[in-house]
């Protein structure tokens, strides 16, 4: 993997164990690449298919002594259709307006992202956040990456979500969504992730990467939700039927 220049440049080390932010009790570790200013964005889509991620400038993949549970997915848009659910949703939100924003630290923007993390991840340790914390995480990228803020125009243009993305090559990378979690009946996360899909159709990209499905995880759930989705096990992409969704860990 990664052997032609410049993959063949970056190094790979991985990560003393920290206690993992999914599955209780357990033990995590990462694999990081570096160094940060090689990995541009053709490179970072070829570890992004090969199952890393991106926190911030730091670009990692799961590497864990005795769990497999982390599946990288994505959704193969050529072949997605939404469901009843999923269409009701993307109506119930078709007056939203979408508008690109700068990659640069907004007020407004970290206030809902205060919001959310306080009401839908409380006690996560990101419901903290400084505006330091928030900006490395989501503000601060070697690679081509888009703000893209939802507005409400019936509501006084009141913002209702972000989505930050990530271009690849082959797709877009949902990197973060946050939305205002006081609207639970508008399904707004679901929206987010329809909305992503149409950006790939409309750029002619093949795949939205979601980062990873953990099948205990309640946080994971609703990625099994957009069908097929594809997960890369032992090494190789593929659609994970309903046995594999049930039994992958």
């Amino acid at each position: 993997m990664l052997k032609d220049y410049p993959y063949a440049l970056l190094q790979f080390y991985a990560t003393g164990p920290y206690a993992c932010s999914y599955l209780e009790g357990r033990q995590a570790r990462s694999q990081v690449a570096t160094p940060g200013h090689l990995i541009n964005t053709p490179v970072y889509s070829e570890l992004v298919r090969n199952g890393f991620r991106r926190s911030g400038v730091f670009t990692y993949r799961p590497y864990c002594d005795s769990c497999r549970a982390c599946i990288p997915a994505r959704i193969p848009v050529a072949r997605f259709v939404a469901n009843r659910s999923q269409k009701r949703c993307w109506n119930r939100n078709a007056a939203l307006e979408a508008r690109e924003c700068p990659l640069v630290f907004r007020e407004d923007h970290y206030a809902l992202y205060q919001r959310y993390q306080e009401l839908r991840h409380a006690g996560g340790g990101m419901d903290q956040d400084s505006r330091e914390q928030y900006s490395h995480f989501l503000l601060q990228s070697n690679v081509e990456t888009r703000i893209v803020e939802f507005r409400d125009p019936t509501d006084g243009n009141a913002l209702r979500m972000i989505c930050v993305l990530d271009c690849l090559t082959d797709g877009l990378s949902s990197v973060y969504t946050f939305y205002d979690p006081a609207l639970t009946k508008e399904g707004l996360g679901t929206y987010g992730v329809l909305w992503q899909i149409e950006a790939c159709r409309l750029l002619e990209l093949p795949y939205l990467y979601l980062g990873y499905w953990i099948r205990d995880s309640q946080k994971m759930a609703y990625k099994s939700r957009f069908r097929p989705l594809e997960g890369r096990v032992a090494g190789n992409w593929r659609t994970l039927t309903e046995q594999d969704l049930n039994q992958l860990c």
